[in-house]
């Protein structure tokens, strides 16, 4: 049809009037429809994966953000946590081939273990049982690390006041939850480019792409009870004081109604002395928390100029150019008038 087309030499603003060249692109464009239509279905069924895993953090993020408890929540991690350390370090079948040494090396980079592999094997000893078994070392580990979280939390409270330990909580999981679930989108990215050459392999490329995303996905919520469990009990915290708010007068109205409102009524019209309550501080864990910009820029003041302000210390200010009240103009083309005045020219003629 395109060879017709080019000999014929038709002008394009000419119409096609012949039934065999337009059955022949209805043809062709039904054709590339259906085409993009398979492609879209197949690149939908991609996403879906994405979609179910995405509706779990988020809604994650959701509890965190409307400020439910989360310390039923946190100890459910440290319990999972601590269960699957035991159950790496216990595959063995006999308790003489455990390396207990390398588990209590590997717990005390989570929290600070306080009891010994020795104090264990020696209440072992002590019980009817010939032999340590692995739900006995697990439930003594799961009652120190509930021992230890007890001893953070009240610790916390010394330094911050009570709630302490539940603001670090939300502030650790949210940070987590987000690092963890932007490398998480990069690895399914990764993973999804070359998925297609799986089908070299006689398999399905959708189901290879469901099956390794739910490993990655469960991988890294291991990660992030992990790394949740180290932040909360190793991190370092202080207390931030609450910036106190000025008092704002009332209005003469709204003053003068109060009072005639106190006169009225059964109490008396002396005024009360307003007490002074000390605000609460709030918690700043140390590597948790977003650090302040670089650099703060103030917006732009009537002559023009603006302020840059470095969190180190010290300010920057552009010079204004030209008076106060002058017009956009006017101190744009004193900008470039000072711009030429400091700079080399572009070329020297030579004599």
């Amino acid at each position: 049809l395109e060879s017709m087309l080019n000999r014929l030499n038709l002008p394009d603003d000419v119409p096609i009037e012949a039934k065999m060249v337009t059955r022949a692109i209805k043809s062709a464009q039904t054709q590339v429809e259906q085409q993009n239509f398979e492609v879209r279905k197949n690149v939908l069924k991609y996403d879906e994966v994405m979609n179910q895993q995405r509706k779990v953090i988020y809604a994650e993020r959701r509890r965190i953000l409307e400020g439910e408890n989360l310390k039923e929540q946190a100890l459910d991690m440290v319990r999972d946590v601590v269960t699957a350390y035991v159950n790496g370090a216990t595959v063995e079948g006999y308790a003489e081939d455990w390396d207990l040494e390398a588990l209590w090396t590997a717990l005390k980079t989570l929290y600070p273990v306080g009891i010994t592999p020795q104090s264990v094997m020696r209440r072992d000893e002590d019980s009817e049982h010939d032999d340590l078994t692995r739900e006995e070392l697990l439930d003594e580990l799961l009652k120190d690390a509930e021992r230890a979280y007890a001893a953070r939390e009240a610790e916390l409270e010394e330094i911050a006041g009570e709630g302490a330990m539940r603001q670090l909580e939300r502030n650790v999981l949210l940070n987590v939850i987000d690092r963890k679930w932007r490398e998480h989108l990069y690895e399914m990215d990764y993973l999804k480019e070359g998925i297609g050459l799986r089908a070299m392999a006689q398999r399905d490329p959708l189901v290879e792409y469901q099956r390794e995303g739910y490993d990655m996905f469960m991988a890294m919520l291991d990660g992030m009870k992990e790394e949740s469990v180290g932040f909360l009990f190793n991190v370092t915290v202080e207390a931030v004081p609450t910036p106190q708010v000025a008092p704002v007068e009332a209005p003469e109205g709204l003053a003068e109604f109060a009072e005639a409102a106190a006169a009225g009524g059964q109490q008396t019209a002396t005024p009360t002395a307003v007490r002074e309550e000390t605000p609460p501080s709030t918690l700043r864990a140390k590597g948790i928390d977003n650090e302040a910009p670089a650099l703060t820029y103030s917006g732009p003041s009537e002559d023009g100029s603006a302020q840059l302000q470095r969190n180190g210390g010290g300010d920057e200010r552009t010079p204004a150019g030209v008076p106060a009240g002058a017009s956009r103009r006017e101190r744009r083309a004193a900008a470039r008038q000072q711009g030429r005045g400091t700079k080399q020219p572009k070329s020297v003629k030579r004599r």
